[in-house]
Formats: structure tokens, C-alpha cells, sequence
């Protein structure tokens, strides 16, 4: 695949059925780093509709697209939405994924850095985000664009995570 019909915009709700068929086939690549029990939840997180849309309603979403089709994605949530992991006070990134055909392009690093500069524009302070021992990529990205490692978390779909942030100030 190539750069050149590739482009970037803010996505919304009208784009839900292609970013879940997104969601479900970057992140098909994990089926193997998985037992089967675990498979089947973390799928079934990717299939479950409403918990995307719950997404939507809260975050800004940057959306890569090649022509009309969605071939990646990423979700800044602002601050003042805090959860067992992420303080009041940071904002987060979450669901990061790009179709594996166009893995290579630097399209989950241009998504991650559109997020980061959403935050800094609205005078976020702290940008976190969680990333596991199976998105090597990932990780490099989110590394080479300044997020430290702040703590090992614990365990998910028995796998390890850390929580990474980066500080805007």
C-alpha cells in the first residue's frame, strides 16, 4: 500500500461499524500470544459495540484513511475521566491500531503524535497510556516519542502491561 491516498480527520460516531472492523482485525494478530480463554474476552472486548461507542462519546478519535476505507485509529481521552488506572488529572491515549496491510508507514506514530498535540492545545498536563509485552511496536513508538515507563500494572488477560506517561510541562 502506498502513502500517497493516504489522509487523516477527525472521526465521529458515523464511522462506529468501520472502527470496530478495524479494532477486530489489527488486533487479530495477538490471537496466538493469547490461551484461548483469554482470546476469547479480550475478542469479545473488541466486539462488544457499546464499549466503543462509550469510547466515542469522550474522546477526540484520529482516524487514518487510504481513499474512504479507515485503516487506523487512535483515541485521546481528556482529563477529568479518570479510571481504576488512569488518574483525574491525565489525559490518555487508547485503541491504537492500524490494518496490517499498512503496518510500516508510520501511521500509529503520526495518529499517537496527532493525540499528543490534541492534549498540549488543550493545556493537558500528562498524557498516559498502557501498552503490553506483545505490542513491541507499539511500545517503540510510544519511546521513541518521549512516554516513560511508570509502572509495571497489574496482569491483563494474563499478560504483562505497563502504564507509560508523558509529561507536557
Amino acid at each position: 500500500m502506498t502513502k500517497n491516498n493516504l489522509s487523516y480527520r477527525i472521526g465521529t460516531i458515523n464511522d462506529i461499524e468501520q472502527l470496530q472492523e478495524l479494532a477486530i482485525i489489527a488486533n487479530g494478530q495477538f490471537q496466538s500470544v493469547f490461551t484461548p480463554d483469554n482470546w476469547e474476552i479480550f475478542n469479545g472486548n473488541l466486539q462488544d459495540r457499546q464499549k466503543l461507542i462509550d469510547v466515542l462519546k469522550i474522546a477526540k478519535c484520529f482516524i487514518c484513511l487510504d481513499s474512504d476505507k479507515i485503516i487506523g485509529v487512535a483515541y485521546i481521552i481528556p482529563s477529568g475521566n479518570p479510571t481504576d488506572l488512569f488518574k483525574t488529572d491525565w489525559s490518555y491515549i487508547r485503541k491504537v491500531a492500524v490494518h496490517p496491510k499498512y503496518r510500516g508507514q508510520s501511521i500509529s506514530k503520526t495518529l499517537t503524535k496527532m493525540c499528543i498535540d490534541h492534549a498540549t492545545q488543550s493545556n493537558e498536563k500528562t498524557i498516559a497510556l498502557h501498552t503490553s509485552e506483545f505490542m513491541d511496536a507499539a511500545r517503540h513508538i510510544y519511546e521513541s516519542l518521549g512516554f516513560k515507563v511508570l509502572k509495571e500494572i497489574p496482569p491483563l488477560f494474563g499478560k504483562k502491561y505497563w502504564l507509560y506517561t508523558l509529561d507536557l510541562n
